[in-house]
């Protein structure tokens, strides 16, 4: 019986989509270690932003916008940045050139350039970083199966002999130049994939070519090309190789993270508590297909646990601009740390929760805010995006939003009140409702409600027994009536009291003051004090708010706002 192509296609066409697929091999390592370690300091980071990630752009970015962000890396604080593939292309070459004869690498910075393990290219990488003060010149060669069966037809001894005639042709070049300070560094491309014993085994060929010491190590780069498996296993790889690895103190294990299952973060993470010492990634992540590890994501993981990461990302927004601005391509609003919406709540319980994080956070204290793990101002984020406000808002939201933005500190059951305001109002718009639009309605609602109430003028004065104040408000009968003037005199224990007796022999009545709260608005010589007053009137309690330069008039506005509010309610 025979099996012709045409007969394995119809087999394979009758197979649940699922059964193409095989659960990749988990290693033996009973005594792994990686799962009691933890992360207490930075690796070693190269960003490989105008090599991998040049090279997934559907518009490659121009020598002006590579030299931009080329500076942008070394600002951040990468000492080690790959900076191309100069035996690709002229214009890749040219890079190369231009930033050495240039003098725009600093003396801490290493370059790193990308070659495939042939002569002519190699010659020609090594011509790219003549007269470098320091470089990383990085080889690699395809290793895995499924390439060395499908795209090379090559065994396991020949894949080998590639790896060794590249690391001795770089060793020759590399001794021919000694005013370079060289780092090299070698990938078995796609190590992920390749059984871990063959990684090995070319990895230690290599390096017995070079014969790196602890002061000149080698770089072993061992990439998760295409990611294809959970994090725990390549955390597994990881340690396998290191504790296998002869002379492990002569070489710097290397992570090179794709994000194919979306979870290069973890990936990464696990892979240096199992032993890797640097990590190759991108700014945000871009690169092939689902993108490279993005670096930003794991450095500040590192600062929400207290650790230094040694990247500044103190100005995220401006390292954002400038990537987007580069590379054309948009950050999510939803990707860590950097998106619009990272630090923002529409949940009310979520913007209470932050609200109140706020108020009892204090400076010499750890960060405890709920539902922010860093403190946005720490990435150059300001306070304004963190509460945004839909109909999925609650009472907390629009109140925090009046005490950031606007400085009113709402009692308590004033939030309720004003916060089931709102949610009506959100409703009534299906849409994100804006700052200045809560501002505005609770303006309307509070601070200019003067009908059928308004106050003219006041004046109180300390007697003996208390307060006498004279006051004259203006009576609103009807909407565009001019209305007419009443004037006041009362006494009382203070000016409120004593305005709330004028007011009953005035015949305006009916309601029972509450609560009272007031504080600053502003600061230095033209200061206003807001002042929130809570009555009862049939049962039922409301609100009033004032502003004024004196806060007892700031008060009595409140009390006629609250009555106000009390007699449009019935």
């Amino acid at each position: 019986m025979t099996n012709t192509t045409q007969d394995n296609q119809k087999v394979g066409a009758q197979l649940p989509p699922a059964a193409k697929y095989r659960p990749f091999p988990t290693i033996s390592l009973k005594d792994r270690t990686w799962p009691d370690n933890q992360i207490t300091q930075a690796p070693i980071w190269c960003s490989v932003d105008l090599r991998d990630g040049n090279q997934a752009l559907a518009i490659p970015m121009s020598v002006t916008e590579k030299l931009e962000m080329f500076a942008l890396l070394c600002e951040i604080g990468f000492k080690q940045i790959e900076i191309g593939f100069p035996s690709a292309s002229q214009i890749e070459f040219d890079f190369c050139r231009r930033l050495i004869e240039e003098n725009r690498i600093p003396d801490d910075v290493s370059v790193q350039v990308l070659v495939q393990c042939r002569e002519e290219l190699i010659r020609r990488t090594f011509e790219a970083l003549d007269g470098a003060k320091q470089a990383i010149v990085h080889i690699y060669n395809s290793t895995n199966p499924a390439q060395r069966r499908i795209v090379f037809g090559m065994s396991r001894e020949q894949i080998k002999g590639i790896a060794e005639n590249g690391a001795r042709l770089v060793r020759e070049l590399a001794d021919a130049h000694p005013e370079t300070r060289w780092t090299m560094e070698y990938s078995p491309e796609s190590f992920v994939l390749t059984e871990l014993d063959f990684s090995l085994e070319v990895c230690e060929a290599v390096a017995a070519i070079w014969k790196p010491t602890p002061d000149n190590k080698i770089i072993l780069n061992l990439p998760t090309t295409v990611e294809s498996s959970t994090p725990n296993i390549h955390a597994d790889q990881i340690e396998w190789f290191c504790r296998n690895l002869t002379n492990r103190e002569n070489a710097i294990i290397s992570l090179h993270t794709h994000n194919d299952r979306g979870t290069g973060v973890a990936t990464t993470e696990l892979a240096l508590l199992a032993g890797a010492e640097r990590v190759e990634g991108t700014l945000f992540g871009n690169g092939e297909r689902t993108g490279n590890l993005d670096i930003v994501t794991v450095a500040l993981n590192m600062f929400s646990q207290g650790i230094d990461s040694e990247l500044d990302f103190s100005d995220l927004p401006r390292v954002r601009e400038i990537y987007e601005r580069t590379t054309r391509m948009d950050v999510h609003s939803r990707h860590p740390y950097a998106g619009d919406l990272t630090f923002t709540a529409f949940s009310g319980s979520h913007q209470d929760a932050i609200n109140k994080g706020f108020a009892a956070q204090k400076e010499d204290t750890f960060w405890e805010v709920p539902y922010l793990p860093i403190d946005p101002k720490d990435v150059g984020r300001d306070y304004e995006k963190i509460v945004r406000y839909n109909s999925q808002s609650g009472k907390g939201g629009a109140a925090f939003i009046l005490e950031q933005f606007y400085g009113f500190d709402l009692p308590k059951a004033m939030r309720i009140e004003f916060g089931k305001i709102m949610n009506t109002f959100a409703d009534s718009e299906g849409r994100e409702i804006a700052f200045q639009e809560i501002y505005d309605l609770f303006e309307n609602k509070y601070l200019n409600s003067t009908s059928p109430f308004a106050l003219e003028s006041f004046r109180a004065s300390e007697r003996e027994q208390g307060v006498k104040i004279a006051a004259r408000i203006r009576k609103i009968a009807a909407e565009h009536s001019e209305g007419e003037g009443v004037d006041l005199v009362g006494n009382g224990n203070g000016p409120i009291d004593a305005f709330v007796a004028a007011l009953r022999t005035a015949g305006i009545n009916g309601f029972t003051f509450k609560s009272y709260k007031e504080h600053s608005l502003e600061s230095g010589a033209g200061a206003q004090a807001a002042s929130y007053i809570e009555i009862e009137r049939d049962g039922n309690t409301f609100w009033g708010a004032g502003v004024d330069a004196s806060i007892e008039r700031a008060s009595i506005k409140a009390l006629l706002s609250a009555i106000n509010r009390s007699v449009a309610k019935n």
